[in-house]
Parts: structure tokens; C-alpha cells; sequence
């Protein structure tokens, strides 16, 4: 436990510098006083929402599972899934390996075998999100290179797990590079499970629940624009917001987005929101990673203290976890 909470530790300080540094350059006092102003009610509410984004994932997550054909009690299912927020702002993305690991310990699943479904969230989270971004794509402007980028990837990443040679030869390729011989058998298993992740069931399903789950947290950055005293945003320009800074934020490989995604959504509140001056619009950014990112990281740390109680097993990753 005393790594795990040296990296969340240290993805906290690296959140804290960045709205440091926001608050500086927004006037720290001025954000101050637009945050005593806000509605905190609303925060209440914005944290419901993000907390059905969780719920709707969680459906997917578990759907996963069956398509493998792995038997996971709902309840140890779901506090696994919340276990993995809890390193979401952790240097090494180790988030991302959480899930296969505590279910590698716990019931005995070979973490190459549970790792793919992250593969298939993320894949399909960004699908998600580019359908929500699409909805304010041709009414504001913005810079769309990021957009194309990430339906670059999801073209790119389709084409190699759908068609067999093509994934085939680069497994090849991976078996005849120094370093990755030992994990080839393990990437041709990892890409047998993608692929039947990835069919065209799973995928729209997939794809259909990431879209209804992301909304949630659109709407969420929508009300909490609202909590502020002559503020507003309408519904799709925060969709278009939200959807689209996430995305950016993914496409940067930072923890959490963090930086990338607080920029973004501060500069687009200052063009597409009325009553946003600068500082109001830090304030409205901050509030809403509070009940989403932060919130996520919260219950995360909850459901893993929980988890590790009842299955009476060590949460301690190592530092090369995330390749196993």
C-alpha cells in the first residue's frame, strides 16, 4: 500500500501545480471569489452524474467479462472496476493495469487474459466521445486536428485488430524484436481476446454505452457553468467542450489529461460561454475536474481499501506491473 500511495500522492502534487498554476494566471483572488459565489448544491448534483458515467461503464466493463467468458461476482466485478480510477493521475499510467491485476490476485484470471478489456474501454471511450464532440464539430469553431487525430487511431487501431494478417505481422515483427520476444506469446493472447472484444456486437454495444455514459459528465460541466452568478453555456456547446477536451487531454498521454484538458476547456468557456471572464472560467474548470477526475480518484482509493479488505489480498504493485 505504501507505493500505491506514493504514486496517488504524487498525482495529486502534479494536479495541485497545475491549478496552481491556472489560479496564478486567471488572478488566484478573483478565482477565489467567483468559487465562494458558486452554488455548491449543484456541485451535489454534478457529482450524480459523474457518478452514473461510472455506473453506465460499469455496465460495459462486466458485459466484457461475460463476452470472455469469465464468471466475476458482480459485487467483487464492480469494486475492481472503481479500484481502477484509483490511479488515474499516477505517473506510468498504472490505472490502466489495476484491474487485471487485483482480478489476477483475487480469482486467479491471468491478467493477459482481462488486460484487453482496458484496451476495448479506451477504444471505445474515444468513440464515444468523438460522437458527443460531433455534435459541436460544424457549429463552432475550433481546431479540429486533435478530432482527426483520434479517429485516425481508432481507424488505424480497427483495421489492425480486425484484420488477421495485418495484426499477425506485427506480432511477428514484435517476436524478432529484442526486449519483446519473452511477451510475444502473451500479445498474440492479448490480441486473440481484443479481436473478440471487438467484434461488431460488442463493439456497438460498447460504443452505444460509452456515448450515453460520457453525456453524463457533459451534462455535469453544463450544470456546474450554471452554479456560477451570470454564467451560462447551452447544452451542446458544453458537450462539445467536454467531449473535445477529453479527447485532448487522452491524446497527450499525461495522467488524467491533467494540463492539457484544464487548458483546453478554460480557453473554449472563454469563447463559447457568456458571463465567463477568466477567472469565473478557471473556477468553472476546477469545480468540474473536482467532481469528475477527482472524484473518480476518490472512490477509486475507497473501492481498492475495500477490496483489498475483503479479499484479504496485498495491494502493492510493483514498478514493472503494468507489462505483466
Amino acid at each position: 500500500m505504501k507505493k500505491l500511495l506514493l504514486k496517488v500522492i504524487l498525482g495529486v502534487a502534479a494536479g495541485v501545480a497545475v491549478y496552481v498554476g491556472f489560479s496564478i494566471w486567471a488572478d488566484a483572488r478573483s478565482v477565489g471569489r467567483a468559487l465562494a459565489d458558486f452554488q455548491w448544491l449543484i456541485a451535489v448534483a454534478a457529482l450524480g452524474l459523474a457518478f452514473l458515467n461510472y455506473l453506465v461503464r460499469f455496465v460495459r466493463w462486466h458485459y466484457y467479462l461475460k463476452v470472455l467468458g469469465l464468471s466475476v461476482p458482480p459485487g467483487h466485478s464492480f469494486l475492481v472496476f472503481l479500484g481502477g480510477f484509483s490511479l488515474t493521475v499516477t505517473p506510468g499510467k498504472l490505472g490502466e493495469a489495476v484491474k487485471a491485476l487485483l482480478l489476477r490476485e483475487s480469482h486467479g484470471i491471468p491478467a493477459a487474459r482481462t488486460a484487453p478489456i482496458v484496451v476495448a474501454e479506451r477504444l471505445t471511450d474515444l468513440m464515444g466521445l468523438l460522437l458527443l464532440a460531433c455534435v459541436g464539430i460544424f457549429t463552432f469553431k475550433a481546431d479540429p486536428r486533435f478530432l482527426i487525430i483520434g479517429a485516425v487511431l481508432i481507424v488505424f487501431g480497427l483495421v489492425v485488430i480486425s484484420v488477421r494478417p495485418i495484426a499477425m505481422a506485427f506480432l511477428r515483427l514484435f517476436a524478432r524484436t529484442p526486449g519483446l520476444r519473452k511477451i510475444a506469446p502473451k500479445l498474440e493472447e492479448a490480441y486473440q481476446t481484443t479481436a473478440e472484444l471487438l467484434r461488431p456486437m460488442p463493439l456497438v454495444l460498447g460504443v452505444a454505452l460509452s456515448t450515453v455514459s460520457w453525456f453524463f459528465e457533459c451534462a455535469a460541466f453544463w450544470a456546474v457553468v450554471h452554479g456560477f452568478a451570470g454564467a451560462s453555456v447551452d447544452l451542446q456547446a458544453a458537450t462539445f467542450i467536454y467531449a473535445s477536451m477529453t479527447i485532448a487531454g487522452a491524446l497527450s498521454f499525461l495522467p488524467g489529461g491533467l494540463g492539457v484538458t484544464e487548458a483546453g476547456m478554460l480557453a473554449m468557456l472563454g469563447e463559447l460561454a457568456t458571463g465567463c471572464g477568466r477567472s469565473v472560467a478557471a473556477a468553472a474548470t476546477f469545480v468540474t475536474r473536482l467532481c469528475t477526475l477527482w472524484f473518480a480518484v476518490i472512490i477509486g482509493i475507497a473501492a481498492l481499501l475495500i477490496f483489498a479488505r475483503r479479499t484479504k489480498i496485498a495491494v502493492e504493485l510493483p514498478e514493472n506491473s503494468t507489462r505483466q
